[in-house]
């Protein structure tokens, strides 16, 4: 039983090999040099192979001063013997057969070329040479080919393994990093190569994933804290109102309406919390918006608000028509015109602007208010951030305004900018990409509209 699962193993291994990155590179390093190798071969054979043979004797036959060395294949031609041996001939070691001294060869060689025979003679003596110096090139130059292809095959191992030893140890650091110490990092030196920038980029996915992370607990627990407050408060009322013998209807009412409101302030923390995760998630299908429209209706809506506060509203409307969802539009407005009537000062100014420029449907709103300090500005677009710090209580909203609109305009690729002004209050400019022409045909523009209403004394 265990030699057949064994077997099948083994035989599933076969047919599927584990491969690397190492091993894929090695294999591309050795075909390389195999292809490069018999490439050069097949270019010096075919110079070799081509290149011009003289038809006349070598000179060296016919200038002959020394000892001849004898051509290759000698031992397959049967020489012409000389009984007895001439005085000044030579013997080849080996062989019965002797030579005349080289100044009788080289008379024989011109007399032998006097003749078209001899002369065709010697050029199929050369061919033949030259035929088998060939084969020899290629018998031995592919015995060196084949030596050096598994040369290069381990040396392309020992250096794709040098090259890959960065990424192994990068592997392993990041298969080591977790949830709980996401603070960790690769932190790679050395050179500023392809495998450096791998590293560096994993590094700045890290500390996004940790901020991305700390935001989290940070919201779960401002979440819980937020929802648990107005919870608590109701069940005390209530404990306190059932635990009194003397309770009479008139009390109960009271609780009652306590309790409604906690309810109330939980349902519009909660509604908050939907938009927020609305706007983080993202828009699925998008629809033209007119955002002068939106804002209109807006500021109407808050136009008794604004009055019974005694505060002066500007307001100037301009066709700017953009793609996203109308809902989240209107709440990103919303949450700015209430924020700057809540975070006013008597008799202050509100002012609420639209209008298109470079390709940019801007919405800008800046309201009077308490001195901001600039420091301040990053912490306020954080969920449950306040300028207090009391944390009980609505009457500075839930904490979630700006971070509301930070999400919905991070959702419609708008640039969100807020500044605090020196006289104290926020300005704050969301820049939305303008809606195509083609798009923006379907929508009739309302025309400029500028007006500015001042709230009675009171």
């Amino acid at each position: 039983m265990k030699l057949g699962a064994t077997s099948r193993a083994l035989g599933s291994r076969l047919r599927h090999p584990k491969t690397t990155v190492r091993w894929r590179l090695t294999l591309l390093y050795g075909g390389l040099f195999l292809v490069c190798g018999a490439a050069l071969l097949a270019i010096t054979y075919t110079l070799v192979a081509h290149a011009p043979m003289e038809r006349t004797a070598p000179r060296e036959l016919l200038q002959a001063r020394g000892p001849l060395v004898p051509p290759r294949g000698l031992h397959a031609v049967k020489p012409r013997f000389i009984h007895p041996p001439a005085k000044g001939s030579f013997t080849f070691k080996g062989t019965n057969a002797h030579f005349p001294p080289p100044q009788a060869v080289a008379r024989i060689g011109k007399n032998l070329l006097k003749s078209s025979a001899g002369r065709k003679v010697v050029f199929t003596v050369g061919s033949n040479q030259r035929i088998s110096d060939l084969h020899q090139l290629i018998a031995e130059s592919g015995v060196a080919l084949g030596i050096m292809a598994i040369i290069s095959a381990l040396l392309g191992w020992l250096v794709a393994g040098r090259a890959l030893r960065p990424l192994r140890t990068m592997t392993a650091t990041t298969q080591q990093i977790s949830e709980a110490n996401l603070h960790e990092r690769l932190a790679m030196s050395g050179p500023r190569d392809e495998l450096r920038q791998l590293a560096d980029t994993i590094d700045g996915l890290l500390a996004r994933l940790e901020a991305a992370f700390d935001a989290q607990r940070r919201f779960v627990a401002n979440a819980s804290h937020e929802l648990r407050t107005p919870l608590t408060t109701a069940r005390a009322l209530l404990e306190m109102v059932m635990s009194d013998p003397r309770a009479t209807v008139e009390t109960f009412r009271s609780t009652c309406d306590q309790v409604l409101e906690e309810g109330e302030q939980q349902e519009q923390l909660i509604d908050a919390l939907l938009a927020l995760a609305h706007g983080q998630r993202g828009i699925d299908r998008r629809q033209l918006v007119d955002l002068s429209d939106v804002a209109r209706g807006i500021v109407d809506s808050h136009e008794t608000e604004i009055a019974v506060q005694g505060l002066s509203l500007e307001v100037s409307l301009e066709h700017a028509p953009v793609l996203g969802d109308r809902r989240l539009v209107e709440r990103l407005v919303s949450n700015l015109v209430e924020n700057a009537i809540r975070h006013n000062v008597p008799h202050g100014t509100v002012d609420v602007s639209v209008g298109a420029a470079d390709g940019r449907a801007e919405l800008h709103v800046f309201n009077t208010g308490t001195v901001i300090p600039a420091a301040d500005i990053e912490r306020l677009l954080q969920p449950f951030q306040r300028l207090g710090a009391d944390r009980v209580g609505y009457r500075d909203g839930v904490g979630l305004g700006l971070s509301i609109v930070a999400a919905i305009a991070d959702a419609h690729d708008a640039k969100l900018a807020v500044r605090p002004r020196a006289a104290g209050g926020l300005d704050v400019e969301v820049r939305f990409p303008l809606a195509a022409a083609n798009d923006a045909d379907s929508v009739s523009p309302p025309g400029t509209q500028s007006a500015k209403f001042g709230a009675p004394a009171v």
